[in-house]
């Protein structure tokens, strides 16, 4: 017996060792007050990105989800008007797997919005198929929709004082590679379409958001306008939603032991929209709320740059 008592204890103190060194984030303490401001959030009706509309209504922000599905987005719009006490909380229609959507929300935003100082580039994926306009779906949303959005909507940040642009990337950049001859001839990052070919288009996506971040830092210095991107954690959201039954049924158990809750996930999001003296850190990436480094690849200067070559063309902007 203990032996027994001896081995659960063993097992229960590697959990909480592995749990708080390598799952467990920091959190954003900060006071900022966002009235009389406005932040757009993408993906917000769940997850990290409704956890992140959350706390900046609380802190006053007029905020803009930025949805695909109308319910969803209507009955978080609903929660999150009822937990802040913030009226100033609205849905956009927005589908980042079609250019024309992407381009009809910047319109009507721009029509409506008198300002922006906050661009949360919070939606991501893992799923095979294409998008409308023919790209992988993992590079389409996690990626293109998401810059060709920023560059619509860069003007009106410019307006600002101080605005900022935040990209949810992941630590699973690091497995990314960019192939553009694959993306040219195959509009994709990835052949395949079984799961594992979804999970390896997600962290070519992910390197996008990277690179995406260091040259949009490059482009916009001297300006008013500063760019952050970040691993969010570990965290239990619907991303997996197109998963298979199997590969649900495998990852659950690791999801309730380890991965993070949504409000733990929204932390870094925050630290890089809101933490007070970031501004000389433009186009650098974050975890934990905390400056971290990138893999080789997203250090990779000239790889940023045709990256923003391509991504301009394929966006029909060159």
């Amino acid at each position: 017996m203990s032996v027994l008592l001896s081995v659960l204890v063993g097992v229960l103190a590697a959990y909480v060792l592995i749990y708080y060194c390598l799952f467990k984030g920091a959190r954003y303490k900060g006071n900022a007050t966002l009235n009389g401001k406005t932040a757009i959030v993408t993906g917000s009706n769940t997850g990290i990105g409704k956890t992140t509309a959350l706390d900046l209504a609380r802190r006053g922000a007029r905020v803009i989800l930025a949805c695909r599905n109308q319910e969803r987005a209507e009955a978080a719009v609903y929660d999150i008007r009822k937990e802040s006490g913030n009226s100033e909380v609205l849905y956009m229609h927005l589908d980042l797997a079609s250019l024309q959507s992407v381009r009809d929300f910047a319109e009507t935003f721009l029509k409506t919005e008198p300002r922006l100082d906050l661009l949360i580039n919070n939606a991501g994926l893992i799923a095979s198929g294409r998008t409308e306009d023919g790209f992988g779906m993992a590079f389409g949303v996690n990626h293109l929709g998401h810059f060709l959005l920023t560059l619509l909507l860069l003007d009106r940040l410019k307006q600002s004082e101080n605005s900022r642009v935040v990209n949810v990337s992941a630590l699973l950049h690091r497995l990314g590679s960019l192939d553009f001859n694959l993306l040219n001839t195959q509009k994709d990052l990835a052949t395949g379409q079984s799961y594992w070919h979804a999970i390896k288009a997600y962290c070519h996506s992910k390197l996008c958001n990277v690179l995406f971040t260091r040259e949009l830092a490059n482009r916009l210095e001297g300006t008013s306008v500063t760019c952050y991107c970040l691993h969010p954690g570990v965290i239990s959201t619907e991303i997996g939603r197109y998963m298979g039954p199997l590969q649900k049924l495998l990852c659950l158990p690791m999801s309730k032991l380890f991965f993070l809750d949504p409000e733990a996930g929204a932390q870094t999001t925050l630290y890089c929209a809101l933490q007070e003296g970031l501004e000389p850190l433009s186009g650098r990436y974050f975890s934990s709320c905390a400056l971290q480094e990138v893999g080789a690849l997203g250090r990779d200067d000239a790889l940023a740059r045709k990256l923003w070559d391509v991504s301009e063309r394929l966006c029909g902007r060159s």
